[in-house]
């Protein structure tokens, strides 16, 4: 299993959640749908964190992010 893409993947949604969390509370909604996408990518990088054996420090995370980008997209 690649828990460095699943780490990833948490990571780039999470990012992408947070403008519409901003949105919906600006806007004096609930944001419901931003909230369920943000525990998703919370579960998917907790889970990357729990199941890889040695586990992820912060200093590790911008290097399995070119990683990931260059094994995929390359």
């Amino acid at each position: 299993m690649d828990y460095d893409l699943y780490l990833v993947i948490g990571l780039v949604i999470a990012v992408f959640s947070v403008p519409a969390v901003v949105s919906a509370l600006s806007d004096n909604r609930t944001p419901r749908a931003a909230a369920i996408v943000l525990i998703i990518s919370g579960g998917l990088v907790a889970w990357a964190a729990a199941s890889k054996p040695a586990g992820y420090t912060l200093d590790q995370i911008p290097n399995v992010i070119i990683n990931v980008v260059a094994r995929y997209l390359g």
